[in-house]
């Protein structure tokens, strides 16, 4: 008896030890910006080129897809040790098309009309390959805490892409910022659309069209690749090993 408590209280410590070294530094920095869905892994390329015209769709769209894919995540953690490998994935995608069937009669209910306008892209998610991919790489090998933070984080990254993406094609292509945040927002966000470019801007209609939307996110892929090659070599820059010159002695008198 004495020896089955000692090896409770060892597993205890093992699992609280292996809490304690999960870096949620690392898994913040992965999700905004190191294997970024959208910009790294090239996941959800298709809700993101489709429905990314103006910001209240991408804010719609970041929302559910972080609310799928959190609690999905969370969800995964928690069976992780009672699914076998051969109805593992299967379970996965079920998990996610209950959380993808919530937040579609959440926004039913609630953002009918932006509901509408994302239109098939909301059950989709099922499909997105990042939500399976994080299930399956990271929540299933995890506790809840660290695969909740890994989601989120994930899911704040694919977001930030989404309204980056919204806002240019916005700007370019209608020349507003903010425009039908009632949507989402209700009353509140009535007023708060801008002209960017005034009034009498006519549009630019590419912008707002699918061969604009690949555009601005080569665009974007660019940026990333430039900044991540600049911190590359600035790294390298500080790790090269300095090379001492030559000393030049001045010999004086005889020398034996």
């Amino acid at each position: 008896m004495t020896e089955l408590a000692d090896n409770t209280a060892s597993d205890a410590s093992l699992e609280t030890v292996t809490e304690d070294a999960v870096n949620y530094a690392e898994i913040s920095k992965n999700g905004l910006w190191t294997s970024n869905p959208a910009l790294v892994q090239l996941l959800g390329l298709c809700p993101l080129l489709a429905v990314t015209g103006s910001v209240v769709n991408a804010l719609g769209l970041g929302l559910a897809t972080m609310m799928v894919l959190v609690g999905s995540n969370i969800s995964v953690s928690l069976i992780r040790n009672s699914v076998s490998d051969a109805i593992r994935l299967p379970a996965f995608v079920m998990i996610i098309a209950s959380f993808t069937t919530a937040t579609e009669l959440l926004m039913q209910a609630y953002t009918y009309e932006l509901y509408q306008i994302l239109g098939i892209f909301i059950p989709l998610i099922v499909t997105n390959c990042a939500i399976l991919g994080r299930a399956d790489a990271f929540a299933s090998k995890n506790s809840v805490i660290p695969s909740a933070v890994d989601g989120f984080m994930m899911a704040l990254g694919f977001m930030a892409v989404l309204l980056a993406l919204g806002a240019v094609r916005e700007v370019l292509g209608l020349g507003t910022l903010f425009a039908g945040m009632d949507l989402l927002l209700g009353p509140v966000a009535a007023n708060w659309e801008i002209n960017v470019l005034g009034q009498d801007y006519p549009g630019f209609l590419v912008a707002v069209l699918p061969p604009g939307a690949f555009i601005v996110t080569g665009f974007l892929i660019a940026a990333k690749n430039k900044i991540d090659k600049h911190l590359h070599d600035k790294a390298q820059a500080q790790l090269a090993p300095v090379v001492a010159g030559s000393r030049r002695v001045r010999t004086t008198g005889a020398v034996s």
